[in-house]
């Protein structure tokens, strides 16, 4: 494709698919094997740990033990790797770039890169997924990165062995923490629910269901300052808002559930529905179409409740599906 922003003559792809994480990428296969041509924009590596493109939040995933087929699990940059290459085996296009704008009052529709390209397409798929919510501290994202202890997912990683019989601190108030720390009393040999009020903000059956667990304990009005440890959690340094005292509290593992982030930034202007939270909203929730005919969308970016790398995967079967069923009825071949 020509690289020349201003040249309105560039071949109109078919299926155009942003994102790169377990959505994008099973989009990808299946519009690849339907001779769709597609072309993925993967994005582009950041330095921020909260922004983990290409790959998405596996990226931050060191053994996934939940995904089916992988009876040993795999490690989640492996994973990635694997959907990568087996999108590229039915010559699926990879473009390491980002899309900063979409422009959908034209058809073809208009998508612009960050290098100045204005990408022509028929069809998109937005599969640019969701990234947690963290402190900003040094040691937890070290520690994120490697693996060493620190996950902002429960269900994916709270049964690894390393987290078993051990000790578990669990941030935040809302009902995704009372869930998380609900899971991972099955696992753990106690479980710290740090929050930094007085009070929490989920529901009251999320919290009775907690709070009457005998491994679970509430740590009030409480902020982590650091999190212990070289290579795998050893413990937290917090300090208590209300009297300022600090304390240590040891640990194995830490998760964080403050919320998520949808990487929808880019569709600002666009006519793109979003919700409340900025998730994408789906016209039919079973199925990927968005409130923009030819638009749809696929995996964390439209997901709010989920969040599992199969659940993605699904999605971005639905969608690339969909895609193909939209070019067929509107007779573009």
């Amino acid at each position: 494709m020509a690289s020349d922003a201003k040249n309105n003559g560039n071949p109109v792809e078919k299926v155009t698919i942003i994102g790169s994480g377990p959505a994008g990428w099973t989009a990808a296969i299946y519009a690849a094997r339907a001779n769709l041509d597609p072309i993925v924009y993967e994005g582009k590596p950041k330095q921020d740990p909260d922004l983990i493109l290409p790959g998405g939040q596996l990226m931050l995933t060191t053994e996934v033990e939940n995904y089916p087929g992988f009876p040993e699990g795999i490690r989640g940059p492996e994973m990635m790797d694997a959907f990568k290459k087996q999108a590229q085996r039915f010559d699926t296009r990879i473009v390491t770039e980002d899309i900063e704008r979409c422009d959908f009052d034209k058809r073809p529709f208009e998508l612009h890169t960050a290098a100045g390209d204005v990408v022509r397409s028929h069809t998109v798929i937005i599969a640019t997924g969701a990234t947690a919510n963290w402190l900003g501290l040094e040691s937890e994202g070290r520690l994120a990165r490697s693996g060493g202890g620190v996950s902002a997912c429960a269900v994916c990683d709270g049964a690894l062995p390393i987290f078993r019989d051990q000790p578990l601190a669990v941030i935040g108030g809302g009902d995704t923490a009372m869930e998380e720390a609900s899971y991972l009393t099955k696992f753990a040999s106690k479980v710290y629910i740090i929050h930094r009020r007085a009070e929490l903000r989920a529901s009251k059956v999320m919290q009775n269901r907690v709070l009457d667990n005998p491994k679970a304990e509430m740590v009030w009005d409480t902020v982590v300052t650091h999190v212990k440890g070289d290579e795998r959690v050893t413990g937290l340094e917090m300090k208590n808002l209300k009297t300022g005292k600090e304390s240590t509290l040891d640990v194995k593992g830490l998760f964080l559930a403050i919320g998520h982030t949808p990487a929808t930034q880019f569709l600002e202007g666009s006519g793109i529905e979003l919700d409340d939270q900025g998730y994408v909203k789906l016209k039919d929730g079973f199925r990927s179409t968005t409130n923009i005919d030819g638009v749809f969308a696929a995996g964390d970016v439209a997901d709010a409740t989920y969040r599992q790398a199969v659940t993605a995967a699904g999605m971005g079967c639905k969608a690339a599906i969909d895609a193909e069923r939209w070019l067929a009825d509107n007779e573009i071949e």
